[in-house]
């Protein structure tokens, strides 16, 4: 799918090579110097066409003009001392910001990556809903994200999550081109079974995402039991309730055949009790899932909180009731990593 900027040019770093072939023919070049692009762009990661070599200077000029080649800038970088967790908060090419973090796992490196400059959901829990929704971010300024994060780590990154700010699905176009070229055999080749995308539940895009059968791992933010408490927490439950979320659900698993991650951030007088934990059961039973309870994060502008030793209760109590869940594991915790924070203390 072409993006296009301001200025009318095309949006190079979110071509599939197949789309970059058709566009370098049309301005009359040879056919192989797509390949040649592609291979500066997603494996050599230029930040410039200037940078291109073996490309004659006046096939560098004709790119300039008719191409955007976007880059991230770091305003910001916090480094856990307690787990290697690193947050990263970029400026983007029209001075709105974004968050992502590297986060350090046993098998390897996965970068969080936000999908929306801010997010219209408003999940009264979340910090990524609070400073309000600016834009979608492209394909390619998700995918600078993990590119970026490489390029200052030193680290190799083996796995992403959308999950930072934004709701992935209510960008959805974006998001799946993003995904395609993330997995290009030609470019990074990241395995999408390494790749979990969220949503707090656009029923609609659901279906659609189960279409397209890539793989992913489809992690569902439920943190109710109930459309009275979700709608409390989750206006989205407004417009696709319980019934209609869980219907879609099913419907993923019996086309892709992955198992669905429920996330389920715990509020302490709100979804904690014994009576909540066989309520998830309950809705839950029969479907191939996993659970992810998440002590909920603590933001000045709310009064929700919980903690990890009551997250660890929930959990005996689910897995007594038949259900596979666990507790997140708590990541970054002196560097505020949950996504949003920084973004919103850096622009007030």
């Amino acid at each position: 799918m072409l993006s296009y900027t301001d200025d009318g040019r095309i949006d190079i770093l979110g071509l599939m090579p197949e789309e970059l072939e058709e566009q370098i023919l049309l301005i009359g070049e040879k056919k192989f110097r797509a390949k040649q692009i592609f291979e500066w762009l997603h494996v050599k990661r230029v930040d410039s066409f200037d940078k291109m070599t073996n490309l004659s200077v006046q096939l560098r000029d004709k790119l300039k003009k008719i191409f955007c080649l976007k880059s991230l800038f770091i305003v910001k970088r916090l480094e856990s001392n307690t787990d290697n967790t690193v947050k990263y908060l970029y400026r983007l090419p029209d001075g709105n910001h974004v968050e992502s973090v590297i986060m350090e796992y046993n098998h390897g490196n996965t970068v969080c990556v936000s999908t929306q400059v801010g997010c219209k959901m408003g999940c009264k829990f979340c910090a990524s809903t609070i400073a309000g929704y600016k834009r979608d971010l492209s394909a390619s300024e998700i995918l600078l994200q993990i590119y970026e994060a490489e390029r200052d780590s030193g680290r190799k990154i083996g796995g992403a999550v959308l999950m930072g700010i934004g709701e992935p699905l209510d960008n959805y176009d974006n998001v799946v081109g993003f995904l395609k070229v993330l997995s290009c055999e030609a470019g990074m080749n990241m395995s999408l079974r390494h790749v979990s995308v969220s949503t707090c539940g656009l029923v609609p895009r659901i279906y659609e995402l189960a279409e397209l059968k890539l793989g992913i791992t489809l992690s569902v933010s439920l943190h109710a039991t109930n459309n009275r408490a979700r709608s409390e927490i989750m206006p989205v439950n407004n417009r696709y309730d319980i019934a209609e979320l869980m219907a879609a659900c099913r419907y993923y698993f019996k086309v892709t055949g992955r198992r669905i991650s429920f996330e389920y951030a715990l509020i302490d007088g709100h979804n904690d009790s014994q009576a909540a934990a066989e309520e998830l059961a309950a809705l839950l039973r029969g479907f191939t899932c996993h659970v992810n309870i998440i002590p909920v994060n603590k933001i000045k502008e709310r009064d929700y909180r919980s903690d990890r030793k009551a997250a660890m209760r929930f959990q005996k109590r689910l897995e007594a009731l038949g259900l596979n869940a666990t507790v997140r594991r708590t990541l970054g915790a002196d560097i505020d990593a949950a996504c949003g924070q920084l973004r919103r203390e850096y622009e007030i």
